[in-house]
């Protein structure tokens, strides 16, 4: 029994909706985020002095650069999820042609 594979029932569908989840909660953050750290937050609370022109630019990219690795860890997030309900999606599939194959039934078949 140590060398075979068993897919428990359910656990791709139960993995890939942690991925979503986590992917969904990554999405609110990085739109809380962007709020408190764009460039109109960032300009308002530098101000407009001609010595904060530099502070100004270096956080802006700071919070640009940030962002943009928070959307790739959201979209690899949900990606991650899709594959897996694919996958998951594929074994039940194969599962169902594997029991017909050996004269197993759907339950609503007589």
């Amino acid at each position: 029994m140590a060398d075979e594979a068993y897919y428990a029932d359910g656990a791709g569908r139960s993995l890939a909706k942690k991925f979503e989840t986590q992917a969904y909660d990554l999405r609110a953050f990085l739109k809380e985020f962007e709020t408190k750290t764009g460039e109109e937050a960032i300009t308002d609370g530098f101000g407009v002095l001609t010595e904060s022109d530099e502070i100004n630019k270096a956080y802006i990219g700071y919070s640009d650069t940030a962002a943009d690795a928070v959307k790739f860890i959201h979209e690899y997030l949900d990606q991650i999820a899709d594959s897996l309900r694919k996958v998951n999606e594929n074994t039940e599939v194969n599962d169902e042609g594997m029991a017909a194959l050996f004269g197993k039934k759907n339950a609503g078949e007589a």
